[in-house]
């Protein structure tokens, strides 16, 4: 299976369909937290911080850094966000921004093999973004829509999937370099959007061959009780060949769901994770409390205190 390799300064990830699956944590992006965009803006990364550690502490295997807050400097703000990041935790990072001139300074600065996120099928952006991602030797993910927008017909997405995936090796990229991301609508407004989803990823893996992401709480938009739509999303997404998301780690839902997924797809050996999970559940403390619950407890408070709201 095709495998994807990242790395920060002192470590690798692989992502591919027959190791465990990738969490891209999704929290250090200040798009709808006004506290965050307001602190990134005034220089002060302290949230960052948090987040970044916090989301590590939780399982995720890469960080997304997204420092898009109107009328910044967003290349410098997304410059220092990485080096503070990469300071702090030793996951690779996906550089993520809309502005190519953030892109690069991200890229200038990064210290490994980062995941650019993201380019899309419009020639325009293919143009200016590839090059990029060939001159610092990074991996990137692909976004299927073009200037067409985003087409409800699976064909037409997995077509310019395959595009960028074209495009990309005449830019001297490989396919294990190239992440799709067939795009999640929110089923709440279209009701096949799951199904359409499951049959491109189905493609990505089978025909096209390589890894995918996605914005996985995309999916529950607009609906009640989300994270009891988003965390079966990511199973049988998992199921059907997505191979990592940009989602929370803090989230209990997201995390169990992600290791049930691996024990059932075999990629959680002898299902020794899910075994030390639920042991060190049950193993007694010594203040009666389990050591399990403990950790458990821990980090449902620290679950709390970073969604409990938009900030």
């Amino acid at each position: 299976m095709t495998q994807t390799v990242l790395s920060s300064a002192t470590r690798d990830v692989v992502i591919g369909g027959d190791r465990p699956f990738t969490i891209i944590g999704e929290r250090i992006n200040p798009t709808g937290r006004k506290a965050l965009a307001e602190e990134m803006r005034a220089g002060d990364f302290s949230r960052v911080e948090r987040d970044a550690l916090a989301q590590v502490a939780a399982g995720a295997h890469l960080l997304d850094v997204n420092a898009g807050i109107p009328l910044a400097d967003e290349p410098a703000i997304l410059a220092r966000s990485i080096e503070l990041v990469q300071s702090l935790v030793d996951v690779p990072l996906a550089i993520d921004s809309s502005i190519v001139e953030a892109l690069e300074a991200g890229l200038a600065v990064y210290r490994g093999k980062a995941l650019v996120n993201s380019v899309t099928g419009e020639e325009e952006r293919l143009e200016r973004v590839l090059p990029l991602v060939r001159k610092y030797g990074a991996a990137v993910v692909a976004i299927s829509n073009d200037d067409t927008g985003i087409s409800e017909d699976p064909d037409v997405r997995f077509a310019v999937a395959k595009r960028i995936v074209e495009r990309a090796a005449d830019h001297g990229i490989p396919r294990e370099d190239v992440i799709v991301d067939p795009l999640v609508m929110p089923i709440g407004a279209l009701p096949t959007a799951g199904r359409q989803v499951f049959a491109i990823l189905r493609r990505l893996r089978d025909e096209l061959r390589v890894n995918s992401t996605c914005g996985a709480s995309n999916v529950s938009f607009g609906l009640p009780n989300r994270e009891g739509i988003n965390g079966p999303f990511l199973s049988m997404a998992i199921s059907n060949g997505l191979t990592s998301a940009i989602t929370n780690p803090l989230l209990p839902d997201v995390r169990a769901a992600v290791m049930a997924a691996d024990v059932l797809m075999g990629n959680d050996r002898d299902a020794s994770r899910w075994i030390r999970e639920h042991r060190e559940r049950e193993s007694p403390g010594s203040e009666g409390e389990t050591s399990g619950r403990r950790v458990n407890r821990r980090r449902a408070a620290a679950a709390a205190a970073l969604a409990a709201g938009p900030d």
